[in-house]
């Protein structure tokens, strides 16, 4: 299977390099993953991001080390990719509970934490709706922000719930719904490049008048694509990030189709299934 390759190649990268200055910028280059597919694959196969798993996995050795040798506390500091010892020890405290200087006394209680190992093992027997949808071109009229990779994973995170929000209370939705050729309204998550570390966000409505942009709005050209869609049942977002763990550990490993890293959709449209939105990614068969 395609994903327990790429994610065995991503560890064994990190462990190799474990000392050396890398984030997951330099892993998802790697193995030739875009830096948010790359982030957020990671994130979702595992339940933690590739930058949190490297500093784990750091402070783990590290503490392992001061309780086995004479190094100087200053020295495991810089050996572990930190600039000062004021910082390695605050980051030393908040993983194992207590300052560096302990972990060097006897009966001192680490904490580790191991490698990942990718073991397979039988899951399914669960029902899971989708459909596959081929498009031609889509063109939004759409408003925009830039958010960090990082936020993909955070589950408390809200800064594109308060997107929508902010887009709701100043009349930027009433402007969009003036400019729809249908009724319904996109989520659109677009890769801004394979190397950055931010991607764009755009709320925004099927327009193919290119000519006709509204002031302050942007026009998104998504190109022709297979799609597989699944409904995301709930009330809130939470019912979108539980899709896509279950798209990644459920419908990507066995599925025919691998996923493409173009724009990926949410469709909100009036319903009475309690049906939050659709989520459309784009695939291709493998």
């Amino acid at each position: 299977m395609d994903w327990i390759f790429y994610l065995q190649n991503a560890i064994d990268y990190i462990e190799d390099n474990i000392l050396e200055t890398i984030d997951y910028n330099d892993v998802a280059e790697h193995i030739g993953f875009s830096n948010f597919h790359f982030h957020r694959t990671f994130a979702l196969l595992t339940g933690i991001t590739a930058n949190e798993y490297i500093k784990k996995r750091r402070l783990s050795m590290a503490g392992e080390e001061l309780s086995m040798s004479n190094a100087k506390i200053i020295d495991i500091a810089f050996k572990y990719g930190y600039e000062t010892p004021e910082s390695f020890s605050k980051a030393f405290s908040r993983f194992h509970g207590f300052n560096p200087s302990e972990a060097k006394k006897s009966g001192t209680s680490l904490k580790k934490f191991s490698r990942f190992s990718i073991k397979v093992k039988i899951e399914g027997g669960k029902i899971m709706d989708y459909k596959i949808e081929e498009k031609g071109i889509m063109r939004f009229l759409t408003a925009s922000k830039s958010f960090l990779n990082e936020i993909i994973n955070e589950k408390e995170n809200r800064d594109i719930s308060n997107f929508w929000t902010e887009c709701f209370n100043n009349g930027t939705i009433d402007t969009l719904k003036k400019n729809s050729i249908d009724k319904g309204f996109y989520g659109v998550c677009l890769p801004v490049s394979k190397e950055c570390d931010s991607f764009k966000y755009g709320i925004g409505v099927i327009n193919n008048d290119t000519n006709n942009t509204a002031e302050g709005f942007e026009i998104w050209t998504v190109n022709p694509s297979m799609w597989a869609v699944f409904k995301c049942i709930g009330s809130d977002g939470q019912c979108i990030s539980d899709m896509w763990e279950r798209i990644f550990s459920e419908f990507l490993p066995t599925s025919p189709y691998k996923m493409t890293e173009q724009a990926d959709l949410e469709y909100y449209y009036e319903n009475d299934e309690n049906i939050f939105c659709e989520l459309w990614i784009p695939v291709e068969r493998k």
